[in-house]
């Protein structure tokens, strides 16, 4: 009879470099970053650094089963997991313990394959990481120009947007300097980037001209991002002048102030939705891969294009429509009676009231304070 017991030595110190049994060298994490991780994360248990079969991969080590029949065949014994069961003379196996059971073990094999799976997927993109990152490395280095307006663009942009909620949110505490300040740094950032690269054709879309040649792949999308990104800077440039405008809160009426920058709003999103038609035109309308191909590319881009912008119309003119309605939508002009009765003082601004306006709830405050919150 041959027995397989379990090892009783263990060692006495472990390195600094292994955590939750990981072996955390340096060398490790570079050459396979990606299944570290996942057994780091619990998802993968702990490999050897030098992986072998599959089947070595998918052996559980808390399933150890060790059978020895002797000469005659009368004696075979099996472990699990601390549990022994002994058969004798006719060679049927008692086993203890739900954990070997039929369903269980089924179970634990289907894991272990879908561990070994995830094992090879993990080793497979390793394979090819370095190699993405070189091609990423020699891609970034041709269009080093390129990236670094687009980042520049893009957290200047940002920032715009900040500053302008900013300002909108100050109502009558704005300053006129602060505004025009802004706007001027608005403008001029613009121009400058225009101007910095007015060797790239980008101001025939903006006036939705396709460019003078057929751009390429990466061109085409740096001219409609750089394009998309200015006309939004502008934009806001724009909703600096109506801020100006409506700078203050008494005599000037908060709700129009509200519906010319949805207004203003509306027609960005159309005209960012029509920005890149020029462009991809004549990206897509290219005779080198043959009249019929490139007519039927373009045709079904273009009507794509009209399917996606049809939306954006009609919310621009119900914006436009919404500035030629007189109507208060939230509520009614009160009368003299109801505004003597109601006290004559705005509860928002705590003054006199200014064109008195009756809620549904039968409370009344001026248009002015109302609109900010109700438009």
């Amino acid at each position: 009879m041959e027995t397989s017991t379990p090892n009783s030595s263990s060692p006495t110190t472990t390195s600094n470099s292994r955590i939750f049994g990981v072996n955390l060298t340096p060398l490790r994490v570079f050459r396979y970053p990606l299944s570290t991780f996942l057994e780091y994360s619990g998802l993968l248990r702990v490999r050897p650094d030098n992986p072998e079969t599959a089947d070595s991969l998918l052996l559980d080590n808390s399933d150890v089963s060790v059978g020895n029949s002797s000469s005659n065949g009368e004696v075979s014994i099996r472990i699990n997991d601390g549990v022994r069961s002994e058969d004798v003379d006719d060679g049927s196996v008692m086993e203890r313990g739900s954990s070997v059971e039929g369903s269980t073990v089924g179970g634990d094999r289907d894991s272990s394959y879908q561990r070994y799976d995830i094992q090879q997927v993990a080793r497979w993109i390793e394979q090819f990481l370095p190699f993405t990152l070189l091609l990423l490395v020699v891609f970034i280095r041709q269009h080093l120009q390129g990236f670094f307006v687009i980042i520049w663009i893009t957290a200047f942009m940002f920032r715009s947007n900040d500053i302008l909620r900013k300002q909108t949110a100050l109502k009558g505490e704005r300053k006129i300097t602060v505004l025009l300040g802004y706007f001027l740094v608005f403008m001029l950032h613009v121009t400058g980037i225009y101007w910095w690269n007015r060797k790239d054709d980008l101001l025939y879309p903006l006036l939705m001209v396709p460019p003078k040649v057929i751009p390429p792949f990466w061109h085409a999308i740096f001219i409609i991002l750089v394009n998309d990104t200015m006309v939004r800077q502008a934009a806001m440039a724009l909703k600096l002048v109506l801020l100006m405008y409506y700078k203050n809160g008494r005599g000037h009426n908060f709700r129009r102030q509200g519906q010319l920058l949805t207004l203003v709003e509306y027609m960005l999103l159309l005209y960012r939705a029509l920005l890149p038609t020029p462009v991809w035109y004549r990206f897509f309308l290219n005779k080198d891969y043959g009249s019929l191909f490139s007519s039927l590319i373009t045709g079904l881009y273009l009507t794509f294009k009209l399917t996606s912008v049809v939306e954006k119309v009609g919310s621009f003119f119900t914006a436009l429509k919404a500035l030629s309605i007189k109507d208060i939508h939230y509520g009614s002009h009160a009368t003299p009676e109801q505004v003597n009765a109601a006290g004559d003082l705005c509860a928002i601004c705590q003054e006199k009231m200014n064109t008195p306006i009756l809620l549904r709830c039968k409370h009344i405050f001026c248009d002015d304070c109302v609109s900010e919150w109700l438009v």
